[in-house]
């Protein structure tokens, strides 16, 4: 025979209890939701850190941005007629390949 306890709770959970709870029981609702809370905190517990590969990824995937866009700004400046010197764009290039960015384009896709 199982050993039974009282559990105290405030009448307005008490009504948010049964105003949920469907069919079940009051008993089956509460151990519903322990454990199906406890089963999520294990599934989450293991998706919480980045592998390496994935923040390779992201880097990746960050420079690739900035590339776009330092394209994006120059081909914009062009259109426009916007004069660029020579510094800016020996600047904008060697600020490119501190980055480990080249201008030939995304030869990196593996997906």
């Amino acid at each position: 025979m199982s050993e039974n306890r009282m559990l105290i709770v405030t009448a307005d959970l008490a009504k948010k209890i049964d105003e949920n709870r469907g069919d079940y029981s009051r008993e089956k609702f509460i151990d519903f939701l322990i454990s199906s809370r406890l089963e999520q905190k294990v599934a989450n517990a293991e998706e919480q850190y980045v592998t390496k590969e994935d923040l390779a990824q992201f880097q990746q995937d960050i420079r690739d941005l900035l590339r776009s866009f330092m394209e994006f700004y120059v081909n914009y400046g062009l259109e426009f007629g916007r004069d660029s010197d020579d510094k800016d764009a020996a600047g904008l290039s060697q600020r490119l390949q501190e980055l480990g960015i080249s201008g030939e384009g995304n030869k990196r896709r593996k997906s």
